[in-house]
């Protein structure tokens, strides 16, 4: 994780009754580690859950409780604590509290605080799945989202209660992700972005085949940085162990002709296509129905390849095209095979990295090519240098129904 990610946010976050509080001991650990400082509040009916002596070592600030909390100079906590805040942060969110924040009531410090505040207000429900069902719930939950809310969640599955629905605490990876997003400028907002990510496999026999050490984790990247700038992303991943991400579709492919299928079903509808994929160039002609055996004494297997198809290259040749971002991974000089990839694949920019100085690793080193010559960026952790390259992205891609933001 870049661990200053959410650097210089002041985040309140409040917590009110539910069994999903133990989950923000997690969400704390997340966002302080992430750099932000976080000032729990929380409701009575919350500390019957989780301690305010666990809330105040997690965060490392005095928790808040009470409307009249001596603390504060001015016996004002409900003024003062959200007029620090970049945002305030309920979760859970109790069906209690969001009614509340839909009717303006505010009679303890947390609901007089979110009134009070001049700030943006995100809430994470918590609740039995008839509870969240309930037609007062949603009639509150769409006054709130009309009110400005933003409302994370809720996921759906297995809950306390031992029922099965929606209502579910989004867990707490999810909802930081969330946080981050919010946090981040739509420069894609209203843009549908297709990227590939990972290896492919191309099977040699039903246990064996032939790929590569791309770990997926530049086009994982670079599709949370796409997500959280307002895209709406479709990632195409070949066989990685990797986690989608928020806000994020993902279709599983795992050999190269799976992903120019897949590609190729998905381009008419995207605005952009950003290649990062690692596509193995060959497969063999025919893959054996079953194990090839080792047998002392007889010849080595011999095998026949044929060209995979040219994903980029075939988006890049059709009639109406998406703005197309090619990746090269290059074992060696770089400036000249970069140049020489996107020439002979006709897209307007190319990012090329050497692949065994990235290939498993959380770090990575670019050079951006395209016509008017190239630009380096500096060394930076993926998920850093994936938003910077997102932001160049959005400069040099059409707008929808416009031209790029260099025009």
């Amino acid at each position: 994780m870049d661990t200053a990610e959410l650097a210089g946010k002041h985040l309140v976050l409040g917590l009110t009754g539910g069994i999903a509080c133990y989950k923000i001991a997690e969400l704390t650990r997340l966002l302080t580690k992430a750099g932000a400082t976080v000032q729990i509040v929380m409701t009575d009916a919350a500390t019957q859950f989780i301690t305010p002596v666990t809330m105040q070592a997690l965060s490392g600030r005095p928790v808040y409780t009470s409307q009249w909390d001596a603390r504060i100079a001015n016996n004002m906590p409900h003024i003062d604590l959200s007029r620090e805040a970049d945002a305030i942060v309920i979760a859970p969110a109790s069906t209690d509290f969001l009614a509340k924040l839909a009717h303006g009531r505010c009679d303890d410090l947390l609901s007089t605080l979110c009134i009070a505040r001049d700030c943006p207000l995100l809430v994470v429900p918590a609740m039995n799945r008839q509870m969240w069902q309930n037609s007062a719930t949603q009639r509150n939950v769409a006054q709130l989202r009309g009110d400005g809310v933003e409302v994370l969640g809720p996921d759906s599955g297995a809950q306390a209660c031992g029922e099965v629905g929606d209502g579910r605490m989004l867990e707490p990876s999810a909802t930081f992700e969330a946080i981050c997003a919010f946090f981040q400028p739509k420069i894609l907002r209203g843009r549908r972005v297709l990227i590939t990510a990972g290896p492919t496999f191309e099977p040699l026999d039903p246990v064996r085949g032939i790929t590569n050490r791309s770990s997926g984790k530049m086009g994982f990247s670079l599709a949370r940085a796409a997500a959280q700038a307002g895209g709406d992303v479709h990632l195409i991943a070949g066989p990685v162990a990797l986690e989608t991400p928020w806000g994020v579709y993902r279709e599983d492919v795992q050999t190269a002709r799976q992903m120019y299928d897949a590609v190729m079903h998905a381009t008419p509808d995207t605005d952009i296509f950003i290649a990062v994929a690692a596509v193995a160039d060959w497969r063999v002609d025919h893959v054996s129905e079953h194990k090839i055996k080792k047998t002392a004494g007889q010849p080595l297997p011999s095998f026949n390849f044929v060209e995979n198809p040219d994903i980029l290259a075939s988006v890049a040749k059709l009639p109406n095209p998406p703005y197309c971002v090619g990746f090269a991974a290059e074992s060696g000089d770089l400036d000249v095979h970069g140049e020489d990839k996107r020439v002979r694949k006709n897209v307007p920019l190319l990012i090329g990295n050497l692949g065994p100085l990235t290939f498993g690793r959380d770090d990575n080193e670019v050079v951006l090519f395209e016509a008017s010559g190239k630009t380096r960026l500096p060394r930076a952790d993926k998920k850093l240098l994936a938003r910077t390259l997102i932001g160049e992205i959005a400069k040099r891609a059409p707008r929808v129904g416009g031209d790029s933001l260099l025009s």
